[in-house]
């Protein structure tokens, strides 16, 4: 557990990889897929015959790598070099390894 005193700033983080997914594909896309289609009416709609899959609303599904999330107390002084104070800190954790050499801010927050 940090120790947070006034006057400082709590980032949060994670390590950017070349290889890293980020998609989002509509409820509509998955359901007019035919192999997905099958296998959802033989699963839930087994022995029945002439159905078919029907899209209620237009909601999304998120495919993303999942992220380690890494913290850093920084004073308020230093919010001007966040993200170079943040980079920093992923090399000296050794964070960075193939194919991954940049971070993401994640959160930022000021502790009065």
């Amino acid at each position: 557990m940090d120790i947070i005193l006034t006057g400082q700033i709590k980032v949060k983080y994670c390590v950017i990889c070349k290889n890293d997914a980020n998609i989002e594909i509509s409820i509509s896309d998955i359901l007019s897929n035919e192999k997905i289609s099958k296998v959802i009416k033989s699963e839930f709609a087994k022995g029945l015959r002439n159905i078919n899959l029907f899209n209620l609303d237009d909601a999304t599904v998120s495919i993303r790598t999942d992220k380690m999330i890494y913290e850093l107390i920084l004073g308020k002084n230093d919010f001007a070099d966040l993200l170079v104070l943040a980079e920093e800190d992923a090399q000296k954790k050794k964070l960075f390894k193939k194919d991954c050499d940049g971070i993401e801010l994640i959160d930022i927050v000021t502790v009065d």
